[in-house]
């Protein structure tokens, strides 16, 4: 188990340089900082709001940032590069969304808030407020709002509703989301990108159409954009040479010099060798970053994209694994560093996620269908062993074709307590990607963005994460005519709502005039539809603002498909082109469902009428219908029976047949997840009492595992009963993704009998064909005494959803649903 004491002041690396840098990065206090904002506004006012074209303007406001923004290089490092802020220092994108700044910075800022804290100078706020006017109208969400949306769609969205669907990651960011095309990066160097460029525009020789036009617009872009990038690695280079000028220290000139000299040469060429191919492989993943701020950002197959350079200077002699093992330590504290600053509604929907969704991937197979582990793939899991960090998202492919040890290594990593790396099982994901139409080559080198999408590197444009959508919302609706259960006057849209005579949703029945069980089915049905139609509406509408507002010709101009097509990649540049929105609580529904058969349709122990009330009571003067609610008297979800299982399988069939196949503005395919990462609580925060069990405002189920209500946890059967119930979902119709939260206790884990035991029992449930599986290996004693004693604890990681995070810096609400999370003494 890891040290839970100040990561300031912990060595878990053998590298004296690694644990330098950790000290010194942990010990920063995150910070908002305006520099980028002033910039963009300044350079917006310059070459925005002509009537030119967006894409090239969008270009134009990208070179001025990267050749102003301050840059900096830090003691030890041997990769450098930031985000356009100095390290844990998050910048601002006015461009995306601004009123929840000023709001915030007003009435309730940020270094006052309970987590996702940030220090915030009295010059930041006032360079902020400088700008706030000038961005009113002409920001991505203001645009969204007023010129997008109707009434119908905004109902029920956190955008002003009750919301069904909160789409606010993509309303108030960018997409992100996506993985670069690392391999045609690395390959062709940014000469060889724009060589390619500038063939393709050679190849038009018909301006007269509007396709063509476009494509001019697209290519000059991107050209503007390559040759910005470079220069900015050229500041780098300088950045260097005048740090190791000044430096006295012999060894540390040297790294200075061969940095400055890595800069200098990525900056136009392929690179010659492992160090300089890391370099750019951070480089560019920043500017991606400081392009637009659209999280998970993914660092893919990252052993296979760098493992030929890798190869070549261990031949060549030119590097050791010990200095291999240091660039990778360095780089991954270089992730840490990034930042970035929500607002207050999205980061408790994703609570200490930091930079949210860097998705470092290792493992897995080739294009040819062998298996994928290297020498990198042991170096990279030594790393974060190294660093206990919880950035990057350490990612595994599970390959049933790979060698024993490395699967040793995978979960001898996952015991160490960080919560990493979570797991995916390559054999499940390939035949759910055939599914969405792709091709089995490209199947198979399929990686993950953000917490647990599916992402084909260099050939898809995903939009991930795109929307979260609560099945229990839906449920609730469903059982009250359309009518929150809570409603009341206190609400912010009573006077157009119930006020007026109106329910928020269409009215499809009530559980006070249902007959049978099939009847309340049937009206789940209906408000699934119905809500699903309006959230694909209002998502199509918010990517179309995306492609009008923000096209992003840097992303797309190292794109391959995106260059060979002449299209940027928010309007359909990629070779795949899904929509992902993910579906929150099925195990919330599920248990309704199975309570009211048995309690109002079988055992008639209270009638529906009656458990409606029992609802808008919370349970109140309803006590012992609510111990039995919660009892193994009812079979429930996550116990491997069949008849408890098949409701929840029901509560997301409803939303696969909702969505899936449905047409996006880039000309794809809409394709459904089955995640909550921590939305489950913020949901739940806004979600009136459920039948399954739960109270008001407490947590909604976690992803695809079971209930776990304040009065106990509804999967009693063990760890393999709650993977057999998470294997009944249908995972392949799941294309953007299902994630599954297992907690063991270490004593349950140890020793090499408890590992050997682990890689069982993921064999056991991946041979069900799932997607993934992650691991918290905790005591849920140390998390109550951490919640108790914070100070004790600094550095005690836990596993969250899809992501890990510090204990002690999470929210009250989420610490309890961790805490309340079943945690198995035995496998």
């Amino acid at each position: 188990m890891m040290n839970f004491g100040d990561p300031t002041k912990t060595s878990p690396s053998p590298y004296d340089r690694t644990n330098r840098i950790l000290h010194r990065v942990c010990a920063i206090t995150e910070a908002a900082d305006a520099e980028r904002a002033m910039l963009y506004t300044e350079a917006h006012k310059m070459f925005g709001g002509n009537g030119g074209s967006q894409i090239i303007t969008n270009a134009k406001i990208l070179n001025y940032i990267l050749d102003n923004i301050t840059i900096n290089i830090y003691p030890d490092e041997l990769i450098v590069g930031e985000m356009g802020a100095p390290a844990r220092c998050s910048p601002f994108f006015p461009e995306f969304s601004f009123d929840w700044i000023v709001d915030e910075l007003n009435n309730s800022p940020w270094y006052n808030r309970k987590t996702d804290i940030f220090a915030c100078s009295d010059q930041t706020k006032a360079d902020l407020l400088s700008i706030a006017e000038y961005w009113e109208g002409k920001n991505l969400k203001d645009h969204v709002v007023n010129n997008y949306l109707t009434q119908e769609e905004i109902k029920g969205s956190s955008l002003g509703g009750r919301p069904i669907f909160m789409p606010n990651l993509y309303v108030y960011g960018g997409v992100g989301h996506t993985c670069l095309d690392y391999e045609t990066i690395l390959n062709e160097g940014y000469s060889g990108l724009k060589r390619m460029i500038v063939e393709q525009l050679e190849a038009i020789d018909d301006f007269t159409t509007l396709a063509n036009l476009k494509k001019r617009e697209f290519y000059t872009a991107a050209l503007i954009s390559l040759e910005a990038a470079s220069k900015f690695f050229r500041r780098y280079a300088a950045c260097a040479r005048a740090k190791a000028a000044a430096e006295t220290n012999p060894d540390e000139k040297k790294i200075l010099q061969q940095i400055a000299e890595n800069c200098d040469w990525v900056s136009e060429n392929k690179p010659k060798g492992y160090w300089d191919a890391l370099q750019l492989y951070h480089l560019a993943s920043n500017i991606t970053m400081i392009e637009s701020n659209g999280h998970s950002i993914t660092y893919a197959n990252f052993d296979q994209v760098l493992y030929p350079f890798y190869e070549k200077d261990m031949k060549e002699g030119k590097i050791t694994k010990s200095f291999v093992a240091q660039c990778m330590e360095s780089f991954y504290v270089k992730i840490h560093e990034l930042r970035k600053l929500r607002d207050e509604e999205t980061a408790t929907l994703n609570s200490e996620v930091g930079i949210g969704g860097p998705c470092l991937v290792v493992g897995g197979q080739k294009a040819d269908g062998s298996d994928a582990t290297n020498d990198l793939t042991y170096l990279a899991i030594e790393a974060h062993n190294h660093t206990c960090l919880p950035d990057p998202w350490f990612a595994c492919q599970w390959n049933d074709a790979a060698p024993w040890e490395i699967k040793v290594k995978m979960v001898e990593a996952i015991k160490i307590g960080t919560g990493q790396p979570k797991l995916f099982n390559i054999e499940g994901i390939i035949p759910t990607e055939l599914a969405k139409g792709i091709s089995l080559e490209d199947a198979r080198t399929c990686t993950m963005v953000g917490c647990v999408e599916l992402d084909v590197p260099g050939k898809e444009y995903g939009a991930h994460d795109l929307c979260y959508y609560s099945l229990p919302k839906a449920m609730e609706l469903a059982l009250n005519g359309g009518q929150c259960i809570d409603c009341s006057p206190n609400c912010p849209r009573f006077s157009i709502c119930v006020g007026a005579g109106k329910t928020l949703g269409p009215n499809t029945g009530s559980l006070a005039t249902a007959k049978n069980i099939d009847e309340v089915k049937d009206s789940y049905r209906q408000q699934m539809k119905y809500w699903c139609d309006r959230m694909v509406s209002c998502m199509n509408c918010v990517e179309e603002a995306h492609k009008d507002l923000k096209p992003l010709p840097f992303l797309s101009g190292m794109n391959k498909c995106a260059i060979e097509n002449g299209v940027d990649l928010t309007a359909g540049g990629a070779k795949y082109n899904f929509s992902g929105p993910q579906g929150v609580g099925p195990a919330t529904v599920g248990d309704s469902l199975i309570n009211i058969q048995k309690i109002v349709f079988e055992d008639k122990r209270i009638t529906g009428e009656q458990f409606l009330d029992c609802l808008r009571k919370d349970w109140k003067g309803y006590e012992e219908i609510y111990q039995l609610a919660n009892s193994d008297r009812i079979p429930h979800f996550g116990n491997d029976n069949d008849e408890a299982d098949a409701y929840s399988v029901f509560a997301s069939e409803c939303y696969f047949e909702f969505i899936n196949g449905r047409e996006n503005v880039r000309g794809g395919k809409y394709a459904a997840g089955l995640y909550s990462v921590s939305a489950n609580v913020g949901i739940g925060m806004i979600q009136a009492a459920t039948p399954d069990g739960r109270k008001a405002y407490e947590a909604v189920s976690n992803c695809i595992g079971a209930v776990n209500t304040m009065a106990g946890n509804h999967d009693v059967n063990g760890p393999t009963a709650m993977c057999n119930s998470a294997a009944k979902y249908d995972h392949q119709k799941a294309g953007n993704g299902t994630l599954l939260n297992i907690r063991f206790t270490p004593n349950s884990v140890s020793g090499k009998e408890g590992t050997k035991n682990m890689i069982g029992f993921i064999h056991s449930y991946f041979h069900q064909n799932p997607l993934h599986i992650q691991f918290h290996i905790q005591n849920v004693e140390t998390l109550i005494d951490a919640q108790l004693h914070p100070e004790n604890y600094k550095g005690l990681l836990v596993r969250v959803a899809g992501y890990s995070a510090y204990f002690t810096r999470l929210s009250k609400a989420l610490q309890d649903d961790l805490i309340h999370r079943n945690a198995f003494d035995e496998i």
